[in-house]
């Protein structure tokens, strides 16, 4: 039966879809009903300062998997062709046009799978090729592409295209705990992604049903700011539209939390909870009205890098060897996650000496450890690239700007930009060294960000020479 052992721990990773770090009720989120987040969380540790490595959906998970940060990997933006029709219709393109982006270059998944897990997959996928079960995954039911409607949504169940009539997020829970369910038959143990399109939109226009909207009628919606238009949007939304959006994305997260809450359930009722591993984040943050935006990093055009679309929720729980109700400042990364998973489970990663990522698995255990020198992390969308540390956050465009530099003792909310503040261009010109200098030590020449022409609008090709002098990105 599944793994009963705790040197080999079951591994249940839960991914939300564009959830901002403030979207739980345990993150301090009163308007927001969310039992069974606060349920692992009570049972775990949650960090307060995990970050995504890139604000936007395909390069984060591409991160989380393989360890390597955007400019290491190739995955620059979001994927908006190879699984999607170049009209954004849901659709095959031709076979020459379908691509694995990250084919050769082995994920925490494949190296569970080789030391004896049994890896399986349900939900969004969203990192080329969707048709073809990969990285170590035996079982794979997965999105077409990257985000649809939430009824009639287009699966790949055995290998064969199917809409699910279903609510996608339960017909997701159903597939993950009957890949449990098969697992019991086997000394192994598992390690299952359940990898969910909530909270993504669409959010209006019955795409969730009523029972979760109706929790949220009598809501104020006090939780999120009413700012104005950020000026690098293209306008804001009326107050009526805003609420009845936000009000589908909080029935959205609901819904999700309700399906955590029978994975978790199916976990006690077979003896496995305690010899299980539960990690829950998602891809990237969401800002839904913080700073007069209602998106991602890609919200905005030039993207963005504010905490709530750079920052993601995280929880990992394992009652008995995990600490309960302990809620974690330091700063950690997406790029840390594959090493920290690995180490966790006393695996070998062989790809550790030029992966940026550093273990924080002393930390999960409740023991003291120094996270990274001066606790820095670093983030990247394209040509834009952040460093942030526990008091200052500074932003670089490549080439010309505009830079930023906030002061988060002072401003946490990042409402001024000091970067042409006389009294902090030291502050400027050291971050700028150190973020220049992290990032040379990592990028792979041939995939560099800062070299690409990303905006936002969604990758459709391999990047540099690997793409052969093809168009890379929508412009």
């Amino acid at each position: 039966m599944a793994s009963k052992n705790d040197t080999k721990p079951n591994i249940l990773f839960i991914l939300s879809d564009d959830q901002g770090p403030w979207a739980m009720h345990c993150a301090g989120n009163s308007e927001l009903i969310t039992p069974n987040l606060d349920r692992l969380a009570n049972t775990g540790m949650r960090f307060s300062n995990f970050f995504c490595t890139s604000p936007v959906c395909s390069p984060a998970r591409a991160t989380l998997l393989t360890g390597r940060i955007p400019s290491q990997h190739g995955v620059l933006d979001w994927i908006a062709d190879g699984d999607m029709g170049a009209d954004n219709t849901i659709g095959w393109l031709s076979q020459e046009k379908i691509i694995e982006y990250l084919q050769g270059m082995p994920g925490y998944t494949d190296i569970l799978a080789e030391h004896g897990w049994k890896c399986g997959l349900s939900g969004k996928w969203h990192l080329g090729d969707s048709r073809k079960p990969q990285k170590g995954f035996e079982y794979w039911y997965v999105h077409q592409c990257g985000g649809a409607s939430y009824y009639g949504a287009p699966m790949i169940r055995d290998g064969k295209n199917v809409n699910e009539e279903r609510y996608i997020t339960d017909v997701i829970t159903d597939e993950g705990i009957g890949y449990m369910e098969k697992t019991l038959e086997h000394d192994e143990p598992f390690y299952l992604g359940v990898h969910y399109t909530a909270p993504h939109a669409p959010w209006r226009n019955n795409n969730h049903p009523e029972e979760y909207l109706a929790m949220y009628d009598d809501c104020a919606f006090e939780s999120v700011p009413d700012l104005p238009p950020h000026p690098w949007t293209s306008g804001g939304m009326e107050r009526e539209r805003f609420v009845e959006e936000l009000k589908g994305y909080y029935a959205s997260i609901t819904a999700m939390d309700a399906n955590i809450g029978r994975l978790i359930d199916w976990l006690e009722d077979n003896g496995l909870r305690e010899n299980t591993l539960i990690i829950f984040t998602s891809d990237n943050g969401f800002c839904f009205g913080h700073h007069g935006i209602v998106g991602k990093g890609n919200g905005t055009r030039p993207v963005n890098m504010y905490e709530e679309s750079v920052k993601v929720p995280a929880i990992f729980s394992q009652p008995g060897r995990i600490p309960m109700n302990v809620e974690m400042a330091a700063l950690v990364s997406g790029y840390d996650f594959m090493p920290t998973l690995l180490d966790y489970v006393n695996l070998p990663n062989p790809e550790a000496e030029k992966l940026p990522g550093h273990s924080f698995k002393k930390l999960l255990l409740g023991e003291s450890m120094d996270v990274r020198e001066n606790l820095v992390v670093f983030d990247e969308y394209g040509p834009v690239r952040m460093i942030r540390e526990k008091e200052w956050k500074y932003i670089h465009r490549y080439p010309n700007g505009p830079h930023e530099l906030y002061d988060l003792v002072n401003d946490p909310n990042e409402r001024i930009n000091l970067i042409n503040n006389n009294e902090m261009q030291e502050v400027v010109t050291s971050m700028k060294m150190n973020l220049e200098a992290w990032f040379v030590q990592y990028v792979d020449p041939s995939m560099d960000g800062t070299h690409e022409p990303v905006t936002g609008k969604g990758q459709i090709g391999l990047v540099g020479p690997a793409g052969k002098g093809k168009p890379s990105f929508k412009a």
